[in-house]
């Protein structure tokens, strides 16, 4: 059996996750959801071998005890812890589904925590007495996958005005009176007639440059962010204790010779 634990800070990131496991049919009810107002779990005291708290439940592999102390001081602070139990063939999809999701990175949170005053607690020593039996501790080592967003750097879009000289040539018309003598010598009939005033007015025009201006939209820029998922495979090495058990028989005893 394999037990992964992820950390979330959201309630909601932590029941989506549990939701959807149970929709792929993975864990069943094989899994729990912890809080700090989950049963058994104190938030003025951490867990021991006294005081499991929630940890090891239905047959599940408990992390070692500093990385306990770390999740449920992670609980004291609001966080939401998703254990998850399944068998050997299902371990792969389990943690590449945990691996893909909100989960909190455990390196980058023991750091924070750290930083803001945390010392994980260390067992007091038991004092020895005559009776005591010798206990050796079987550890093992669970490999925790969180996440975290970085930055991988900004687009600026920017749009500005440029100006741009431009011609353009236009033909314009234009209206002259030309006054122009002629010698005529023309015997006339009616002279009284001729010596009447007269004014002519003639009107003079010309075309000129008329200049204005119209904005078209000729292009649009539609900018958006594309998401996209892809899977990472995480390789690292885990540690267990491995216990062997040797029989040692007594050396025989040599007595000198008489």
């Amino acid at each position: 059996m394999h037990t992964f634990t992820a950390l979330y800070d959201k309630q909601a990131d932590a029941e989506a996750m549990q939701a959807r496991l149970e929709e792929l049919g993975i864990i069943d009810l094989d899994h729990d959801l912890h809080s700090q107002s989950s049963n058994g779990f104190d938030r003025h005291a951490y867990s021991d071998e006294s005081n499991p708290a929630f940890w090891g439940k239905k047959g599940g592999v408990a992390p070692p005890k500093q990385d306990r102390h770390i999740y449920e001081e992670a609980l004291r602070r609001g966080g939401y812890l998703l254990t998850v139990n399944c068998d050997d063939a299902e371990a792969p999809r389990v943690h590449q589904i945990l691996e893909g999701s909100n989960a909190v990175d455990m390196v980058d949170r023991e750091r924070e925590l750290r930083a803001s005053g945390f010392v994980p607690p260390v067992a007091a020593p038991v004092a020895a007495t005559a009776a005591a039996d010798e206990v050796i501790p079987v550890v093992e080592e669970q490999l925790v996958v969180g996440k975290r967003q970085v930055d991988r750097g900004n687009v600026r879009v920017r749009a500005y005005t440029v100006e741009t000289p431009v011609q353009e040539s236009v033909s314009l018309r234009e209206e002259r009176v030309d006054v122009e003598r002629r010698a005529v010598n023309t015997q006339v009939a009616d002279i009284d007639s001729l010596f009447q005033e007269r004014a002519l007015v003639l009107t003079e025009t010309s075309e000129e440059v008329v200049v204005g201006k119209e904005a078209r939209i000729v292009e649009e820029l539609s900018v958006h962010k594309e998401a996209g998922q892809r899977v990472e495979t995480v390789s690292d090495t885990v540690r267990h204790t491995e216990v062997e058990v040797d029989e040692i028989s007594p050396k025989p005893t040599t007595r000198p010779q008489v």
